[in-house]
């Protein structure tokens, strides 16, 4: 299941990444327009695509996918929060994520995080119980 849901994870954030840098001019300038983001839109350009896409090495590497699901989690969690600001501030700015995502409204954007935040959440879970029960059977045969 890990795996699935990793998966999952890699085509998400290769898809937001590329599609930020194929259109990395529009990119920036909705960050710009961002009230949160905006004075760091230069530096917040390069580094969301590069973080998405150091995830997406981090997660088909079986020795740091757990890691690569922490940071997924972080990512996503942040992501979460500046949509639930957006919302609350009622100010309706253009989504930055690029591709069919930025076609979502703040609200399915936000439960379209929720149910990526779940997943990473549950393959957390399940890959920290397969270090577990490997450590145990390592021990058991030495």
């Amino acid at each position: 299941m890990p795996d699935i849901i990793s998966a999952l994870l890699i085509v998400l954030f290769v898809y937001a990444s590329v599609s930020k840098l194929f259109n990395y001019t529009q990119f920036i300038v909705q960050l710009g327009q961002s009230p949160l983001i905006g004075p760091y839109s230069g530096i917040t350009g390069w580094l969301i695509p590069a973080t998405e896409l150091l995830i997406v090495l981090m997660l088909t590497v079986k020795n740091t996918r757990f890691y690569g699901l922490l940071l997924s989690l972080f990512l996503l969690v942040v992501f979460t929060g500046y949509i639930a600001g957006m919302l609350l501030s009622g100010i309706h700015l253009p989504c930055s994520c690029g591709g069919l995502i930025s076609e979502l409204s703040w609200k399915e954007h936000l439960l379209f995080n929720l149910f990526f935040i779940t997943l990473s959440i549950i393959a957390l879970l399940l890959q920290k119980k397969e270090r577990i029960q490997t450590t145990q059977m390592d021990k058991v045969i030495y």
